[in-house]
């Protein structure tokens, strides 16, 4: 227990120092763009006054509201504070709303985009790379030549690919949007179907490219486990295959379902790419608007958490190996 301890207490340390840089890059590097988004909005707001003292006082009005007029170490200071209690500020970009309620918005379509299709991929994947590790023969050489393709695929080049045949040239799917630019959201019927059409193409990019890469795990796993001396000693033994077949997979199973909870913590960015392509209403695009309007607030928001997210998964990860795991048990205690 006490090796444990300070194992927890290192990645922990690690965490937080991680953590830390997190922030520091989150603040940072967004501030380093090149431009003046202040200098935008008084624009916008000040268009017809020839006064130029006038849009001054408005300048340093607006500068003084987002806190950019102090020494930049008190404005990290004030990030952070804020960042703790969930306030990141007014958007920039979309001014006057607050970068809360876009993220609350975009959040809720990247979540229902990425987490079915994260379990859709991970039950497909790993079904396909058991049934081609037992059966093999012509299931095996066909699956894994298509699985090592699609895996290596990137994501936005799947997107692309899907985009091009299904809604350019088949006119099946809509190119772009996550409902109809005619309709407002709501509960009609009309509205429902539209978001379901609109969700096919980002949902399905994300789930071919997910499953590539969970059979060729799966198939190496369970080839592993079928060639392990307790399934030879139990055949031996005369153990029904159906029972052996069952431990052999709950075994190969368990790498994989870490991979899922570590898929399932960094969600948040990892369908960014389809949301760009597709113009998803989601983080994706968010993040993409943000960056094109110079909006520091709310690509902070977005990056922190994603790093957040992302930190904390293999955080967890981690500390659940160190309890499953006897070869880190072992090195614990020595």
């Amino acid at each position: 227990m006490k090796g444990y301890r300070k194992y927890f207490l290192t990645k922990l340390l690690w965490l937080f120092i991680t953590a830390a840089f997190a922030f520091i890059l989150n603040f940072t590097l967004p501030r380093m763009m090149p431009g003046d988004p202040i200098a935008a909005i008084v624009a916008r707001l000040a268009q017809g006054m020839s006064n130029s003292t006038g849009m001054k006082a408005v300048y340093e009005q607006y500068a003084a509201s987002f806190g950019i007029d102090r020494p930049i170490i008190e404005q990290f200071f004030l990030y952070v504070k804020n960042a703790f209690s969930g306030d990141f500020g007014t958007s920039f970009s979309q001014f006057p709303r607050p970068v809360s309620e876009i993220l609350k918005a975009s959040m809720l379509w990247t979540v229902a985009l990425q987490f079915p299709a994260i379990i859709v991929g991970w039950l497909i994947g790993n079904t396909l790379g058991a049934l081609a590790a037992y059966v093999r023969k012509g299931f095996d050489k066909i699956l894994l030549p298509v699985s090592i393709f699609v895996s290596n695929l990137p994501a936005f080049g799947m997107a692309v690919i899907l985009l091009v045949i299904f809604s350019v040239k088949l006119k099946w799917f809509p190119t772009s949007g996550g409902y109809g630019f005619d309709l407002l959201p709501d509960f009609s019927w009309q509205f429902i179907w539209s978001v379901i059409v609109h969700y096919q193409l980002p949902f399905w990019s994300i789930v071919l490219i997910a499953i590539g890469g969970q059979a060729i795990g799966m198939r190496s796993m369970s080839i592993y486990e079928l060639n392990a001396d307790y399934v030879k000693y139990s055949r031996f033994l005369g153990i029904k295959d159906r029972k052996i077949i069952g431990y052999v997979f709950r075994n190969a199973m368990l790498p994989q379902i870490t991979g899922l909870a570590l898929a399932i913590g960094t969600m948040v960015g990892g369908a960014l790419i389809a949301e760009i392509i597709f113009s998803y209403p989601g983080l994706g695009t968010t993040l993409l608007s943000a960056i094109m309007g110079q909006d520091y607030p709310l690509i902070s928001a977005i990056t922190l958490i994603i790093t957040i997210m992302v930190l904390g998964a293999n955080f967890i990860i981690e500390i659940i190996y160190g309890l499953i795991d006897p070869r880190i048990k072992a090195a614990q205690s020595d």
